[in-house]
């Protein structure tokens, strides 16, 4: 049965157009992603599709009985309750509770804050999917960015709920977990073209970089990270230890014995002249922190390495912004203490962002009011996506999304050592993600990371604090997946799907990427360095020993266990220098 069918839609906005012809059919069933680049148009086009926005041109044509529920990012809800906005009944109180609102129907609607309205925007949606009277068969459902502000649990219930509807589902989101999981159809929305894939996600990948591939483009990055993000669908994210980073250039010169090559000439250069991080770099001991009577958590000791890639995760309300904001000496704590190295450059990238000035330039904005945009000003800002013509567009025009992403810019162009995230991934593209990735990867400093995001977990952090009651500022290595793992061990997995999906399974039995496995080559080369220095001194011990037959005894038992754990250590670097020499 046909929901909608809309024929040769367009859109624009002052300087260029969004999406020009765009046509696309929903029926009961389908599951259809928009996705393209912020600015593209794709909350213009749900809401063309919903009918809350006009058409410039085309037509959307609805089928008899069918009906259009929307959540929208900027939607106006009417009430003064909780329960005025989402219902009242059993059903809306236990969508509450998934969204981690349960028992909170009468609270004031001004008192929320703004990710606890758009859950409770999500709930009031959900509820009238099933609203009494109606099939939900005719219902094509459409959600802008559904999962923003939920937190792991959440996310993992309502992809099980949107599974479970009969109807049609249109939705954008940058959670490459439900986009794999739930889609069968991608509409994308590439600088004013628009492009339909059959198939999912990973499906959308292999054509785009086909497509782009055929039409040899000089954009030769988006493809690459096209293929990249392919691969890591194919083979699941990599796993992850708590090692410092090593960079790939860095392993192979280590593999090959050679030294390391200069850089390519014009290549942009992460740090910027960022200071070099010493030891101490942030301390918590004994932190903890309240508001009124009720702690949020307590006894939070946690020390950053130089080289950190730390996740924070944990249910919302937890208390895991507030801690970010202690990390970042923009709170003190109520209890314990913390301390900041002398060398700490911090930048940090909140959910609140920063005020900017509607009628700068991009360029501007990035440079400052002390100098002129300069060249590395301009390349970071394309690898963002920001082109020439958008450099130069005053900030007043960009949409929610290029905001947001031109917030990163700023935070990362401040040159710190120290990069604090909180949410990054609420609002950007799937492009900006994966540039995101890509650079944190090679981002020569420590990265703390608040996120619900588990494919961008998986893929940046090595290591996570879980803020909950069970557990508050335990450290857990292996990254999302460790703690994932460990969860299911205990049968703790709370409202996660009945069974993984196809990236979670492979996640578990992925081979370890290149930087991962550089990473591993140098702490074993550490440890194989701290291991002959020990073997130097026990030699040394058996020369000064002389007829001491305890001491000889002693010496030469502990000798003999450090040459058994050397061999071990160097059969190990051997293995690890040939798997990474075949994965080059």
């Amino acid at each position: 049965m046909i929901l909608l069918d809309a024929s040769a839609l367009s859109a624009s906005r002052p300087g260029r157009p969004l999406f020009d012809d765009c046509s696309v059919t929903v029926s009961a069933g389908d599951r259809i992603a928009v996705v393209g680049l912020n600015g593209s148009g794709k909350s213009t086009l749900l809401r063309q599709l919903a009918g809350t926005s006009p058409v410039e041109s085309g037509a959307v044509r609805r089928g008899r009985g069918a009906r259009v529920v929307m959540l929208d990012q900027d939607a106006d809800l009417v009430g003064e309750t909780v329960a005025d906005v989402a219902g009242r009944g059993w059903e809306s109180a236990a969508i509450l509770d998934h969204l981690g609102l349960g028992g909170r129907g009468e609270d004031l609607m001004s008192t929320m804050s703004g990710g606890e309205i758009k859950r409770v925007a999500l709930a009031a949606a959900l509820v009238d999917v099933g609203a009494p009277g109606a099939a939900a068969h005719d219902v094509a459902l459409i959600l802008d960015e559904p999962t923003n502000h939920l937190d792991i649990d959440a996310i993992a219930w309502l992809e099980e709920r949107l599974s479970a509807h009969r109807g049609a589902l249109v939705l954008v989101t940058h959670d490459r977990h439900v986009l794999d999981r739930l889609t069968t159809r991608i509409l994308e929305l590439d600088r004013g073209r628009t492009f339909v894939h059959e198939g999912g996600y990973a499906s959308y990948l292999e054509a785009r970089a086909e497509r782009e591939a055929q039409a040899g483009r000089a954009e030769g990055v988006r493809r690459n990270l096209a293929r990249s993000e392919l691969a890591w669908l194919r083979r699941g994210a990599p796993a992850r230890t708590r090692k410092p980073k090593a960079r790939i250039d860095a392993a192979t010169a280590v593999v090959e014995g050679r030294a390391q090559s200069a850089a390519r000439a014009g290549e942009l250069d992460l740090a910027f002249g960022a200071r070099r991080l010493g030891d101490t770099v942030i301390e918590l001991a004994g932190v903890g922190h309240r508001f009124g009577p009720d702690w949020l958590f307590r006894k939070v000791d946690l020390s950053l390495d130089p080289r950190e890639r730390l996740g924070i995760i944990g249910p919302n309300g937890a208390g895991k912004s507030t801690l970010l904001d202690i990390i970042a000496g923009r709170l003190t704590p109520s209890e314990g203490s913390v301390s900041t190295g002398t060398t700490v450059a911090l930048g940090v990238y909140d959910q609140r962002g920063r005020e900017l000035d509607p009628t700068m330039s991009v360029e501007q904005a990035v440079a400052g009011p002390t100098r002129q945009p300069d060249w590395e000003d301009a390349r970071f800002l394309e690898r963002f996506w920001f082109d020439a013509d958008a450099q130069r567009a005053p900030i007043g025009l960009l949409s929610g999304g290029e905001r947001r992403r031109l917030q990163l810019v700023l935070t990362l162009r401040q040159k710190p050592n120290v990069v604090l995230l909180d949410e990054p991934t609420n609002d950007l593209d799937l492009d900006t993600l994966r540039v995101l990735e890509d650079v944190l990867e090679d981002w020569p400093g420590a990265i703390v990371v608040v996120s619900h995001d588990r494919a961008f977990l998986e893929r940046t952090v090595t290591d996570v604090l879980v803020i909950d009651e069970h557990h508050p500022g335990r450290r857990v290595p292996g990254g999302f997946g460790g703690w994932e793992a460990l969860r299911r061990a205990r049968g703790t997995s709370g409202a996660g799907p009945a069974k993984p999906t196809r990236t979670a399974a492979a996640i578990r039995t992925a081979r370890p990427s290149p930087s991962t496995l550089g990473r591993r080559l140098r702490d074993v080369e550490k440890a194989i360095a701290a291991l002959e220095r020990r073997r130097n001194q026990l030699v040394a011990e058996l020369e000064v020993a002389g007829g001491d037959v305890g001491a000889l005894s002693r010496v030469g038992t502990e000798l003999a266990a450090l040459d058994s754990e050397l061999a071990e250590a160097e059969s190990q670097w051997l293995e690890l220098a040939e798997t990474l020499d075949t994965t080059r």
